[in-house]
């Protein structure tokens, strides 16, 4: 408990620490930054898609605007809304440091049930004497303060674009999955799949999650664990505990009646949005269209724009699926190797899209970090911290540097450049491979700890 206090002094320094970023002149310059705002999350092209808008024209004219028409609703008025002797970005910028704090606290929430759960399946086992108790840090704070003290998330924040919302959303969809509310799990997965397309593959995650709970020990091992004959009581309330946490089917079902319901209030809203600017076929070409042909080839922290920009014209429809289709190929296989631990799955989900998508953005890695930092205890003994530490480190130094290089110097070239880009996704590979292979260990050690006793 003594933690507490320490928390929300942290939490606190990070929201006055972004207001004071805020009133930086031109919001230092981060919202022009490749590394931070992308074609799809900017919003300066949000702002030219409203006044697009406001003068009676298609906010998708001109190719500037790729995003949602309900978040060109919600944030466009206050991309023009401006307070006099204020920065003209305040508002908008105020909207992210709130949407950060919320997603902190969503992270927090998530993490407290993880734990409690961990601790709750060693006890179960008969492993609360090895695993002690009050040994096991509060991972459920560090991932809070991971997220809002992580300088991705900050240079997000105040970096004027909208992936702090969606990555709101994102959380809100595991927060609701977490704890079995499934209108509330329902409605952050949808609103987040509409906004960025990619966490539409997080609808495993949050089915098993609804459907077995939190992460946890493999059930099986319940099975190994025997308890002594004269301790019936006991037995009686292990073998409850079994057919607890057998899949429950009556929440997702309720989970997909609720995605039918706001999936079709969206696309409703959204066809009023668009009644008379082409329909929701304008809106779905203009937003999830330009996402999977990577129409814009403007430099960023992945690695696809070179790709598409040095690749022939005749082999590009072909590359286009393979690296799509790349993403689909391996949801499959962790799902199934994963299925116990639904959360550390939508992190590895999110770090495998933050690689291969084609508009990435350090907001990506500041979500899947955060929920990295979530499994403390159970990535303990993960290889090659240190160096992937580093590693991220030196990327995040070297690539304004060839950004400025290539760009403005006239120094360098898109070799340089793209070499930041292909060291990011390398260390994004070797985090996934090791995080995996940690969690895998760690499950295996309980294994081994189970069948000795």
């Amino acid at each position: 408990m003594s933690t507490k206090p320490h928390f929300w002094r942290w939490a606190v320094a990070s929201v006055i620490f972004r207001l004071i970023l805020i009133y930086f002149p031109k919001n230092l310059n981060l919202a022009t930054r490749p590394e931070v705002s992308t074609p799809v999350t900017s919003l300066r092209r949000l702002a030219e898609g409203y006044w697009l808008r406001q003068s009676s024209m298609s906010p998708y004219a001109g190719s500037m605007y790729h995003g949602s028409p309900l978040l060109l609703s919600v944030l466009g008025p206050l991309t023009m809304k401006k307070i006099e002797g204020q920065p003209y970005h305040l508002l908008c910028s105020l909207v992210s440091v709130i949407a950060d704090f919320i997603s902190a606290m969503l992270i927090r929430a998530t993490g407290l049930n993880l734990r409690m759960t961990y601790c709750e399946r060693l006890k179960l086992l008969g492993l609360g004497k090895l695993f002690e108790i009050s040994e096991i840090v509060p991972s459920e704070d560090i991932a809070a303060l991971v997220y809002l003290w992580n300088p991705f998330t900050i240079a997000t924040c105040v970096g004027f674009n909208t992936t702090p919302v969606e990555n709101l959303f994102i959380i809100l969809s595991l927060y609701g999955a977490c704890i079995r509310v499934a209108p509330l799990a329902a409605f952050g997965w949808v609103i987040a799949s509409h906004l960025s397309l990619y966490p539409t593959i997080l609808i495993i995650p949050v089915i098993l999650l609804l459907g077995n709970g939190p992460d946890a020990t493999p059930r099986k091992l319940f099975l190994m664990y025997k308890k002594d004959d004269s301790s019936s009581k006991d037995r009686a309330e292990h073998n409850g505990l079994t057919e607890q946490k057998s899949f429950s089917w009556k929440p997702v079902g309720h989970f997909f009646v609720w995605v039918f319901i706001w999936t079709l209030y969206t696309l409703v809203m959204c066809g009023i949005f668009m009644r008379n600017y082409g329909g929701l076929s304008e809106m779905f070409s203009r937003t999830y269209g330009f996402i999977l042909t990577v129409k814009d080839l403007s430099p960023n922290v992945g690695v696809l724009w070179y790709f598409f920009a040095e690749v022939f014209e005749f082999f590009r429809d072909f590359f286009l699926i393979v690296f799509h289709v790349n993403i689909l190929f391996m949801i499959l296989p962790l799902a199934i190797r994963l299925k116990h631990r639904p959360c550390f799955l939508a992190f590895v989900y999110m770090a495998i899209c933050s690689m291969l998508k084609p508009y990435p953005s350090v907001g990506d890695s500041a979500l899947y970090l955060a929920l990295l930092a979530l499994f403390f205890n159970e990535l303990a003994e993960m290889q090659f911290s240190f160096f992937l530490f580093c590693g991220y480190v030196g990327v995040s130094l070297l690539s304004p540097v060839m950004h400025n290089l290539w760009i403005w110097r006239g120094t360098g070239n898109a070799n340089f450049y793209f070499a930041t880009g292909m060291a990011y996704a390398c260390f994004q590979i070797v985090l996934v491979v090791e995080s995996v292979s940690a969690m895998l260990n760690h499950d295996r050690k309980i294994r081994k700890l189970v069948a000795a006793t």
